[in-house]
């Protein structure tokens, strides 16, 4: 069975975030997105729903961290070539995003990384077949 991943973030501002997430190349689904909400579709089976803060509060109990401030969860996405790696990171800071750190080459794959403007850490991966 093929499962489908569906991740939920907090987002400050949800015109602002679709914004940034356009510019880097998503789509969204429009059944699932209102004005508190954008359901970002990475693949056939993983989406990343954007939430309003105050819509997401209402999914948990607990309190809604700030990604600025800690960090809960890395999300990280492969990439088919280093090309398109460095392409993204560039896109994400041309469109409000930052980096925070320099690629890394491990031989066997190449990593980078930036933040979105609600400091979520998006980490990009590709795989060189070196290992």
């Amino acid at each position: 069975m093929s499962r489908q991943v569906f991740i939920n973030l907090p987002v400050a501002d949800i015109k602002k975030s679709r914004s940034f997430f356009a510019g880097l190349g998503f789509a969204f689904n429009e059944q699932f997105s209102d004005d508190s909400s954008a359901c970002m579709i990475v693949s056939e089976t993983t989406f990343v729903q954007l939430l309003a803060r105050e819509k997401f509060q209402t999914f948990t109990p607990k309190p809604v961290g700030d990604a600025h401030k800690s960090s809960e969860v890395l999300l990280c996405l492969s990439c088919d070539s280093r090309e398109q790696l460095e392409a993204m990171v560039r896109k994400a800071v041309a469109v409000g995003g930052s980096t925070f750190k320099n690629a890394q080459d491990h031989g066997f794959m190449v990593h980078h990384a930036f933040q979105d403007p609600d400091g979520h850490i998006w980490e990009l991966i590709h795989w060189t077949g070196d290992a």
